[in-house]
Order: C-alpha cells, then sequence, then structure tokens
C-alpha cells in the first residue's frame, strides 16, 4: 500500500508524495525480481528502493527504448540533461521535476554521493558508442556505474551491522553479479542492440568473436566454442555471487530477507541457463512461478520474524561514501 509505505517514511509533501508513487511504478512494471524482494523491506525502506530504481530505469529507457527514433547525440544531450538536473538538486536539496523530486530527496535522505549518480550516467553515455569490450578491466569500467553503484546507493538504505565501508565490496559484488546474469541470458537480445557484453579477449580464448555470436543468433543454436566460452563466464559470475553472499550478513537483519531472496531468485536464472545446456540463443531463461511464490513466502516470514525481535534499521548516514 503505497500511502502506507510514504507514511511511514515521513514523506508529506504532496508533490514529493507523486514522485514517488511514479517511481514505484516504473519498479513495479519493469522490474519484477527487484519489486518483489523490496516488499520484504519495512515500509519505511521502500520508498527510497523505488526512486533509485525508478531513475536507473529511466535513465536505461533513454539509451535503450526512446520514444522515438533519436540519433546517439540527442540521447546523449538527454543524458547529460538529466544528469545536470539531478546534481543540482542534489546541491540545494530539492528538485521540482516530477520524477528526480525522489530521487534528490533519496539521495539527501541517505547522504549518497553524487559520484555514484555520475558513474551511472557515464555508463548510460557508453551505451551509445561502446559495441564491444576488449577486456574484464574495459567492461569492469562499464560495470562500476551500470551495476555496482547501484548496489552501493541502495546499502544505505538498507542499513548494516557493520561499518558501510565493510559491506560495500560485497554490496557493488552483488550489483556486479546481477548484471553479468543479464549479459548471459541476454546475449541474444543484446546482439540484436548491436552490443557484445562480454570479454573479447576471453571469448577469443574460445576462438569466439562477434562473427560467431551472430551465427548462433540467426540459426537459434549454441556452437561448441560459444558454449565453451559461455561455461567459463557463467563460473566466473557463480564466484561473484559467492563473495556478494557473505556481505547478506553484515546487513541490518530485517534488511537480509530482501537481500537474501534477490540473491537467491537471480542466482536461479544461472541455474536455469546451465540446465537448458546454454542454449541462449534459443529461449530466454527464466524462473518459475511456484519456486519464486517458495522463496519469498519463506523469506516473507524471516522478515516478519525480523522485525518482531524489534531488529530495527540504523538511522541513515549523512554524507556516508561507501
Amino acid at each position: 500500500m503505497p500511502r502506507a509505505e510514504l507514511d511511514a517514511a515521513h514523506i508529506t509533501d504532496p508533490a514529493l508524495r507523486r514522485s514517488y508513487e511514479l517511481c514505484r511504478g516504473l519498479h513495479a512494471r519493469h522490474g519484477r525480481t527487484y519489486f518483489l524482494a523490496t516488499r520484504l523491506l519495512t515500509p519505511a525502506q521502500r520508498p527510497s528502493v523505488h526512486a533509485l530504481y525508478g531513475f536507473a530505469r529511466w535513465a536505461d529507457d533513454i539509451v535503450d527504448e526512446p520514444s522515438e527514433p533519436e540519433e546517439p547525440e540527442r540521447c546523449a544531450e538527454r543524458l547529460s540533461g538529466l544528469g545536470a538536473e539531478l546534481l543540482s538538486g542534489i546541491r540545494s536539496g530539492s528538485c521540482s521535476d516530477p520524477l528526480l523530486a525522489a530521487v534528490v530527496d533519496t539521495a539527501v535522505r541517505h547522504g549518497l554521493p553524487s559520484e555514484l549518480f555520475e558513474d551511472f550516467l557515464r555508463s548510460m553515455r557508453m551505451d551509445l558508442s561502446v559495441r564491444d569490450y576488449p577486456n574484464r578491466d574495459a567492461l569492469g569500467t562499464y560495470m562500476r556505474g551500470s551495476a555496482e553503484v547501484i548496489g552501493l546507493q541502495v546499502l544505505p538504505v538498507l542499513g548494516a551491522v557493520v561499518p558501510l565501508d565493510e559491506a560495500a565490496p560485497h554490496a557493488a559484488a552483488l550489483g556486479r553479479a546481477f548484471q553479468l546474469t543479464n549479459f548471459l541470458r541476454d546475449v541474444a537480445e543484446d546482439l540484436e542492440r548491436g552490443r557484445v557484453y562480454l570479454p573479447a579477449d576471453e571469448l577469443a580464448a574460445h576462438g569466439v568473436d562477434r562473427d560467431l555470436l551472430l551465427w548462433c543468433h540467426r540459426h537459434r543454436r549454441t556452437d561448441p566454442r560459444v558454449r565453451a566460452a559461455l561455461v567459463e563466464q557463467h563460473a566466473h559470475t557463480r564466484e561473484i555471487y559467492r563473495f556478494a553472499e557473505v556481505g547478506i550478513g553484515m546487513l541490518d537483519p530485517v534488511s537480509r530477507p530482501c537481500v537474501q531472496t534477490a540473491h537467491a531468485l537471480y542466482s536461479r536464472i544461472l541455474d536455469r541457463i546451465e540446465a537448458d545446456d546454454f542454449a541462449v540463443f534459443t529461449r530466454r531463461a527464466v524462473v518459475g512461478k511456484a519456486y519464486r511464490a517458495r522463496i519469498a513466502g519463506a523469506a516473507w516470514f524471516r522478515a516478519v520474524r525480523a522485525r518482531e525481535r524489534g531488529a530495527h534499521r540504523p538511522a541513515p548516514t549523512r554524507g556516508a561514501r561507501p
């Protein structure tokens, strides 16, 4: 119930409430797994997560799904304008934009460094011109802004029982693991947009290049060389999930069921990719409704118990730099 969430977060200004509701709508429509997990947070925590997701989705749509055909230069201008207005709002403490108002409020409430938003927008601009990544370092530069900063933005909202600096590497790793999972699942979809989000040198070690990936896409089959390369990327992603999982125990107890659920549901996509024998050009790996319901149901009981035990999230640390 959005009104109850906004009341719990002490968000009273009518325009600001409408902004949070707009962000929540974007989250509900476009981020099913994340939105489901967010329901496990306390009502007071949810609006901030909705705002951060709504902003990320809005910027991503400028790059990938413009309302009308636009040249990259025009998309870059829109991103620059979005970023300028957001950063100005963070500096001044408020913003009148219907969507950004909630994002600015969230950033101010939780002391989120503006650099996290700048890094995110930098990666979004990379999507307008970069089509391949020669190695993992280059891909990592992109993922710093497109994935890791999301975990770092959300961390102060979730709270931790250790210093945020200690939990930050694991939070960043979880964002990276989620995105690497998307890259494996969406190889075909990304090719249709002209992009390959897999390190070219690691693909080349298996005799794989863009032309071979395009051949697989056209013929809807996974060449053995491509399969071997995907197996390697799959194993690397599994390692990142294991590192990220260590950080769940560092979170405030009331936040752990949410992150455990997101971790379980997204890592399940890796299970499905493997179970499908890496047929990523034939079908899109999805998590079944029964499994989603089972994981969410168990997490809900854990979340309720955590609240009943009186585990309360620490007050947000303003100016924190995770």
